[in-house]
């Protein structure tokens, strides 16, 4: 018995989704890149790795519900499941016990890392009291990007009108450039805002 291909489901082709900055480095980072500084392969173009949020629990390390709402917190702002940051061992100075919970974090790669990076361009950033772009002094010797967050409100994620919390978080975007100045540029090339130098003066 032969099988109707249009019923063989093995071989319906799934429908793919691409993110619209992935597909932006694709075809106009990567070129960018290879004639600018000559490079041999496309392969060898700078890349994001891995975007890392993290919040220290701070004030709230006391309180037992605050590190549950900032971890179901950044869990929705990441699009991932959060996880708590623990101390390795006691520090007395600051009434830190050894295995404490001192934080919260989550690692982003991938499609979740590139879908995170579009909305913290698009939705995030403008929504950040007194924005003026990002400091070139934010960006590292290796290229990688660190931006801080005043206030977790200002992701659209957040329901700020029944949030009666703020925290603050930190943003680590790392990349593949080990040059300060490939990282601005691939960080423009995605559309941040990075201040000219003449703003940092």
């Amino acid at each position: 018995m032969k099988f109707n291909q249009a019923n063989d489901k093995s071989k319906i082709r799934k429908p793919t989704y691409e993110n619209n900055l992935k597909a932006k480095y694709l075809k106009e980072i990567v070129p960018y890149f290879v004639k600018k500084y000559k490079l041999k392969s496309r392969m060898a173009a700078p890349k994001l790795q891995r975007i890392i949020i993290n919040s220290g629990i701070g004030k709230y390390k006391d309180d037992k519900e605050m590190p549950k709402k900032i971890l179901d917190d950044i869990s929705r702002i990441s699009g991932q499941k959060a996880v708590f940051t623990k101390s390795k061992k006691a520090v007395s100075g600051f009434k830190i016990k050894e295995g404490q919970i001192v934080g919260v974090r989550v690692t982003l790669r991938g499609r979740r890392m590139y879908d995170f990076l579009e909305r913290l361009i698009v939705s995030t950033l403008p929504r950040v009291k007194d924005f003026r772009g990002i400091p070139r002094s934010n960006f590292g010797a290796r290229g990688n990007l660190n931006i801080g967050i005043k206030e977790q409100l200002a992701f659209p994620e957040i329901d700020s009108e029944n949030t009666d919390y703020i925290f603050s978080l930190q943003i680590n975007i790392v990349n593949s450039c080990q040059n300060r100045q490939k990282g601005i540029e691939l960080m423009q090339g995605f559309g941040f805002p990075v201040q000219n130098e003449e703003l940092n003066k």
